[in-house]
């Protein structure tokens, strides 16, 4: 009987410790395919992707350098689905039509900034620059049925009057207009909480980076610029993924890209995967 007692009591523990596993789709940001799109041409590496068993993608901006008709073209031939796509901040400020226009011909959800031009150090008049500048563009996107997000990069967390400016960025954009993606690496890099801020702000996330830090690498810096070897496979760096993928679950975040700006992408990429299918929490 206690033989029995002590089984259910470790089935309940084993239940309990692991509650949760990785089961939205891995995407990936096609960024971290740069060079390989530059050196091995669009066809090799969309198929490269495909071959990974990938299929929901994020992109950027000239990469590949395809027109958006195009790109859709060539993702649609292999069955690929952009979910998202980042354009640069001097375009949404001074381009914006042409963005939306875009951003329907590619068919994606979600279409986002991933940096705001500034000066060395980010200060109160370009976040409210960049307020202004995000607010109109979420009010026309939503115009489309697709939601605006920027992605923080770690530079915005510099002191405001109350909080960082990353909190007034948060907090002065529209609410259903205005969301955000994290990149898991750009909030542990600056020395941020990556599951304090998505208990924050728990409505405003709605895309995750997944994105490694390299053990020993100095946190604290609020540059949003380190060596891109420093990315490093999944579990294998910094990062508590099982306590960050909890708290994303907990909030309802679904999309999810790799992101692996490194020179060994290529190899690092099976294994980033395998680790996602393994994660518990």
């Amino acid at each position: 009987m206690k033989r029995i007692i002590a089984s259910a009591f470790l089935a309940l523990v084993s239940t309990s410790a692991y509650a949760g596993s990785f089961d939205a789709p891995a995407g990936l940001q096609l960024y971290s395919l740069r060079s390989q799109f530059k050196l091995r041409g669009v066809a090799w590496t969309l198929d490269k992707v495909k071959e990974m068993g990938i299929v929901e993608v994020e992109l950027a901006s000239g990469v590949p350098d395809l027109a958006p008709d195009a790109m859709k073209s060539e993702l649609d031939k292999r069955g690929l689905k952009a979910v998202s796509s980042h354009f640069s901040y001097g375009r949404w400020k001074n381009d914006l039509d042409k963005v939306v226009k875009e951003a329907k011909t590619l068919g994606i959800h979600y279409a986002g900034c991933a940096w705001i031009d500034h000066k060395a150090e980010f200060d109160a008049a370009e976040c409210a620059d960049a307020i202004s500048v995000f607010n109109k563009a979420g009010a026309a996107l939503a115009k489309e049925g697709i939601k605006f997000f920027y992605h923080l990069h770690g530079f915005e967390f510099q002191p405001g009057e109350n909080g960082t400016l990353a909190d007034r960025l948060i907090k002065e954009t529209t609410p259903g207009a205005v969301s955000y993606q994290m990149d898991v690496l750009w909030i542990v890099f600056p020395g941020q909480s990556p599951v304090k801020l998505m208990d924050t702000y728990p409505d405003r996330w709605v895309l995750m980076h997944l994105k490694d830090l390299k053990k020993g690498v100095a946190t604290g810096a609020l540059t949003g610029h380190t060596d891109v070897n420093n990315n490093v496979v999944l579990g294998q760096g910094q990062v508590n993924w099982p306590e960050v993928f909890a708290a994303a679950q907990k909030i309802g975040i679904k999309h999810y890209f790799i992101e692996d700006e490194s020179d060994t992408v290529i190899d690092q990429l099976p294994k980033h995967l395998e680790y996602l299918k393994t994660v518990k929490w």
